[in-house]
């Protein structure tokens, strides 16, 4: 039994008020009888709380296994584009956080003011290790558009890079070519002219631009789902490779690229994202424990905060102890 809750009534310090509701504890809130009152009101308030976020998270993964029921093959191709060392990494970052966020709960408790700050600080440290991990993932999906919607279905380099006409088609350099010349075109033209001495210049010009850079189109986004890729394309001889290098491959090159394949990055971006907004939130939380802590607000007669924190913390974990299996591991 913890000392706030060993009969905290018996200390005149804890239960006495006045007429007016005031008492001699300066963490008690004047309609709370007792201390242990409070506590047992606000850890309650808690749980109500994480009951809520329990349901949120739970919306998302019946939404994960609705898409997942729908479209295996996505699933267990696009999870090869998942940097599974960055995501074990991040869980055990995470896991470790949850650790010393305990310990600091077991410090206050303790009166150790010292220790409590010191693993308040590591698990800080955790969750921003986490979302530097985490950013570094994103920031190499965005390089090579595996990202949700049209973009995904983008080529990569900016020079070829089109937008999306007012169907969902995805406009490639032929598309552009007959409307108007583009600057690349007369390049190709002006280089043509230097290999074939036998045209002349007149005559290249009436002809029409050689497009041998086109992007042929693949599955197109929402709004024209694939029904099926181009045959044209000409067939590239290339190595065979790993299957951590081929995570490094363009996309839209792998003639295996199952349709619908962006619903993964949709609620892959949806769930870890928010579980991301979450971690913020911790970091915030931690950082006010922190300031606190230094005040020396907490010690064995008064640490449900940071029990409270421990609580919010823990939930954090484990939603991301469940998403990176479903993801990165499942195949």
């Amino acid at each position: 039994m913890t000392a706030i809750d060993a009969k905290p009534e018996e200390d005149p310090n804890h239960g006495d008020h006045d007429d007016h509701g005031h008492h001699d504890n300066p963490f008690q809130a004047h309609h709370f009888d007792t201390p242990k009152q409070q506590y047992e009101s606000v850890k309650l308030g808690m749980w109500l709380f994480l009951g809520t976020e329990i349901l949120f998270f739970g919306a998302l993964f019946a939404l994960y296994t609705i898409l997942r029921a729908n479209d295996p093959e996505v699933f267990s191709y696009a999870s090869q584009y998942l940097n599974t060392i960055m995501g074990g990494v991040n869980t055990a970052v995470l896991i470790l956080s949850s650790l010393s966020m305990a310990a600091a709960v077991h410090y206050a408790q303790r009166s150790r003011q010292t220790m409590m700050l010191i693993c308040l600080w590591l698990t800080l440290v955790g969750a921003v290790g986490f979302l530097v991990i985490k950013y570094f993932e994103y920031e190499h999906k965005f390089h090579v558009n595996l990202k949700w919607g049209p973009s995904f279905y983008l080529p990569v380099d900016d020079a070829e890079a089109k937008a999306v006409g007012e169907d969902g088609q995805v406009l490639t350099i032929a598309d552009e070519n007959a409307i108007e010349a583009t600057d690349e075109s007369k390049t190709l033209a002006q280089a043509s002219s230097e290999s074939l001495p036998e045209l002349t210049t007149p005559k290249l010009a009436a002809m029409p631009p050689v497009d041998t850079v086109a992007v042929q189109q693949s599955a197109v986004g929402p709004g024209g789902l694939s029904t099926g890729r181009s045959q044209k394309k000409e067939k590239v001889d290339e190595p065979l490779v790993s299957q951590t290098e081929k995570t490094e491959k363009l996309h839209l090159e792998d003639k295996t690229l199952p349709v619908n394949t962006h619903r993964f990055f949709a609620i892959y971006y949806a769930m870890t994202g928010l579980h991301g907004i979450h971690v913020v939130v911790g970091m915030v939380m931690i950082g006010w424990l922190i300031l606190r802590g230094m005040k020396g607000h907490f010690s064995s007669k008064y640490y449900a905060p940071v029990d409270l924190g421990g609580l919010y913390w823990h939930i954090v974990d484990l939603v991301w102890i469940f998403l990176f299996p479903l993801f990165y591991l499942i195949h």
